[in-house]
């Protein structure tokens, strides 16, 4: 299982060094541990070179079977300790910027005080790849848009507002509310969110197309590109808090929302410490912003 764990953070990092030093091997350790796997696979797994290490075609084929593997092996040493009654685990989730940022400190913080040795692996991304990671094993659960989501159970469905995002100085910016029509004059910066747009999906509802110019995964980096007066972009208005950008955020006319949920393959193969914490959020889902 230590190959299996050494070739994920390898393909994770790109890099046997960075690999080495993140998981406390040599890099010689770390080689030769490869080596063996794929003498034992009789199958090159990685190509290096000065670029770092990539899959090769048979191990990109490969590869997801590797990360079932390395999941049931959690999932079992997860439901071993909770046989044996230990409050010990990994939770392995999904989030995009806003919930890590604005949900998760809180929830961590009251969460381990009642588990205080549960350990948290926090995998950041967009809709579609939070949904490859649920149903390849990578993760155990992860926030999606319950719109876009299929073959997932989903549970734990809130909204939240959608606010256009402008520069100070910015003529929209007087307004009370933007017009999405309005909106979709300028040049537009829009954020990576996988197959599914709820902004988009927002503009063809009412029939125009915006002057998309930009797209940009993360919201502080669009933040920042609309501070510096490169365009104007629709943002969640969770991300919007506590900022220190110079930037004016003002609701839609019509509102637009977002919907997300938590997902998950199947209930009962879920890890222990995964189902407690997708509990406690439950519980905790009407004090959350």
């Amino acid at each position: 299982m230590h190959r299996y764990l050494a070739l994920q953070k390898i393909v994770e990092m790109g890099s046997f060094s960075k690999a080495a030093e993140f998981l406390g091997y040599t890099q010689s350790g770390i080689s030769q541990m490869i080596a063996s796997l794929e003498n034992e696979l009789s199958i090159k797994l990685l190509n290096r070179s000065r670029n770092g290490a990539t899959l090769t075609h048979e191990g990109k084929e490969l590869y997801p079977y590797i990360e079932k593997t390395i999941y049931q092996y959690f999932a079992m040493q997860e439901k071993a300790k909770d046989i044996k009654g230990l409050e010990t685990g990994i939770i392995r989730m999904g989030a995009f910027s806003s919930i890590t940022a604005h949900w998760m400190p809180g929830l961590l913080k009251e969460f381990q005080k009642k588990y205080p040795k549960v350990e948290f692996i926090i995998n950041q991304g967009d809709y579609s790849i939070i949904q490859d990671w649920i149903k390849t094993g990578a993760i155990d659960f992860g926030f999606v848009s319950p719109h876009a989501a299929s073959g997932l159970e989903i549970t734990a469905e809130k909204k939240g507002a959608l606010l256009a995002v402008l520069p100070e100085n910015h003529p929209l910016a007087e307004l009370d509310t933007v017009p999405l029509k309005l909106l979709a004059k300028e040049p537009y910066i829009l954020v990576e969110e996988g197959h599914y747009y709820e902004s988009l999906e927002a503009f063809k509802s009412i029939g125009v197309v915006p002057n998309v110019r930009y797209t940009v995964h993360d919201d502080y980096s669009i933040m920042t590109m609309v501070e510096a007066g490169l365009g104007v972009s629709i943002l969640a208005e969770l991300i919007l808090q506590r900022i220190n950008y110079n930037i004016v955020a003002r609701p839609l006319d019509p509102p637009l929302t977002r919907t997300f949920a938590i997902a998950y393959k199947d209930e009962n193969s879920l890890p222990m410490a995964s189902k407690r914490f997708i509990k406690f959020i439950k519980e905790h889902l009407e004090e959350l912003p």
